[in-house]
């Protein structure tokens, strides 16, 4: 089975502003539009992915998205459709606000300075050393500059979409997939015509094909060794507003160069899913329902995707949790207040009852689940049935696990996997006089 598909990009925020306009502006020649709805989705590299992944596909997004409100709306936008792995971006995420009334872009308001500030990444290069297939969706923002370094040794097809202002792609890729503006950019203004740019850049570029997008009539395919052609449009779409049509047809040719398409077949898949993503009325038409944090009760892998999305730090503690008292929640406040979310690991039953006896719990899962995640401090809650938490752990990969006692200098049984994953083991007293085991003696 082929790995997942892998983008590589500037990922912006798109928002649509819909309403209806009947009249002007009396203190201006302008419009004056009746808001009914405002649509926010993904841009750039982030809408090839999601475009991908409603392809049925798995995908990875490496991108730098800043810690605002827009890049926090941005990763509630990606986390439930694409894996998200988020790099440092410098400055203001970049968010792009459309006035539309009856299907009509009236204006266009652009904001945010941000570009990407390189780190390296562990999980980034992992994600490439597994992936099926690479898409370079470069908007300007730097993000392709990094690619150069994590593509370097990589054996599988890269399809590379440059921008006029980005990276000029690494020699190599299987496919470029320029507009002809972005071709005459590459070409330096020395080729007439998208049929003469695509065979100068398979040259200069040694890519093993370039795929010039000619809007409403396709694009021209030049080829490694082979003859140029015209790969027309499957549904003329003249007129409609071709947003996010590059991006369709970028994502489309890297998924199927992935399942072992030969690049002409894979140019003719991109171009026909572009055609028709025009034809039905391009990226205003993509719709997806924001993600927060707060929107409903989540579960403990989603609270620790979000929250790694976010960029946040992920606390998870973890016990038995019997008789909650006040060195419990004193414990967990202290917990939650050195990260951005915390999760509570909670021992099962069966689990209890093989580390204290048959006669605990006093309070079975289902009430001690429901009485930790009424805490404000605690964000989600994970029951385990193992003598320890370490699978939990694994699952969960959080920044920092929170011991409640003196463990100084002891190695926990959940050690291992919190190096592996190198998480840090924090210590927190418990006040005195506070356990369980007094609470159910002084209650007989």
């Amino acid at each position: 089975m082929a790995g997942p598909l892998v983008v590589i990009g500037d990922t912006l925020l798109d928002v649509d502003v819909e309403g209806e306009t009947e009249r002007l502006c009396p203190d201006a020649p302008v419009p004056v539009v009746d808001v009914a709805a405002e649509q926010a989705r993904p841009g750039g590299a982030g809408l090839a992915a999601l475009l991908a992944a409603r392809d049925g596909a798995d995908v990875v997004l490496i991108t730098a998205i800043g810690d605002d409100p827009d890049g926090h709306r941005l990763c509630g936008l990606l986390s439930e459709e694409v894996e998200l792995i988020r790099l440092p971006l410098r400055g203001a995420t970049v968010r792009k606000t459309r006035v539309r009334a009856r299907g009509q872009t009236l204006v266009r308001l652009d904001a945010g300075d941000g570009t990407a500030r390189y780190a390296p990444s562990r999980e980034a290069v992992e994600a490439i050393g597994r992936a099926g297939a690479v898409l370079v969706s470069d908007y300007g923002r730097g993000v392709a500059r990094m690619a150069r370094e994590l593509l370097r040794d990589v054996a599988v097809p890269v399809v590379w979409d440059p921008h006029p202002r980005g990276e000029r792609p690494m020699p190599g890729c299987a496919l470029l997939t320029p507009s002809e503006a972005e071709a005459r950019a590459l070409c330096q203004g020395a080729c007439h015509g998208p049929d003469q740019a695509a065979r100068r850049l398979v040259r200069d570029l040694r890519a093993g094909a370039v795929a010039v997008t000619t809007g409403a009539c396709g694009a021209a395919l030049a080829v490694q060794g082979g003859p140029l052609t015209r790969v027309p449009p499957p549904v003329r779409a003249g007129g409609r507003d071709a947003c996010g049509a590059g991006d369709r047809l970028a994502a489309a040719a890297a998924l199927a160069l992935r399942d072992g398409a030969d690049v002409r077949d894979a140019v003719a898949i991109g171009v026909g899913e572009a055609s028709r993503f025009v034809e039905r009325g391009g990226a205003a038409t993509i719709k997806v329902r924001e993600q927060r944090l707060g929107d409903r009760p989540r579960t403990a892998l989603e609270v620790a995707g979000l929250t790694r999305a976010y960029g946040g730090r992920l606390i998870a503690t973890g016990g038995c949790f019997d008789l909650l008292h006040a060195g419990h929640v004193s414990l967990l406040r202290r917990a939650r207040a050195l990260g951005d979310a915390l999760v509570v690991c909670v021992n099962s039953d069966e689990s209890v009852r093989r580390l204290k006896g048959p006669s605990r719990p006093i309070v079975d899962v289902r009430d001690r689940v429901e009485v930790l995640r009424a805490l404000g401090c605690v964000d989600a809650v994970l029951v385990f049935d193992e003598d320890t938490p370490a699978a939990a752990i694994e699952r969960l990969r959080p920044d920092a696990w929170v011991k409640g006692g003196d463990y100084e200098g002891e190695l926990l049984p959940e050690s291992e996997v919190l190096g592996r994953l190198g998480a840090e083991t924090v210590v927190l007293s418990t006040l005195p006089g506070r356990s369980t085991t007094n609470l159910i003696r002084e209650i007989q």
